[in-house]
């Protein structure tokens, strides 16, 4: 079975709809700083990186790239490691184009 170990997150960029101070507590505890824009109706705004939070279009241009891929979009793999290696040869593709 393939398993990764991930790094420890030390941002989480969101949009606006996570904009709640629930999720920004639990973040905060977890040790991971938020980066989510305030929502106009937010009576106490919050600072938040917005050079950081632009980066954040670049991976949700990533994802819909990897999207066009139908094998990928509609997970026909059935196994995680047949899908990991379809997910791999997309993204070669996509840096390669």
């Amino acid at each position: 079975m393939l398993t990764a170990r991930l790094p420890k997150a030390q941002y989480l960029l969101a949009d606006k709809a996570y904009d709640a101070d629930h999720w920004r507590t639990q973040l905060l505890h977890l040790r991971i700083r938020p980066v989510i824009p305030n929502k106009k109706n937010r009576k106490q705004p919050h600072a938040f990186d917005a050079a950081r939070y632009k980066g954040r279009n670049v991976v949700e241009r990533m994802f819909g790239r990897l999207k066009d891929f139908r094998r990928i979009a509609m997970r026909y793999d059935k196994l995680a490691q047949n899908y990991m290696a379809g997910l791999c040869l997309a993204a070669l593709i996509c840096f390669w184009i």
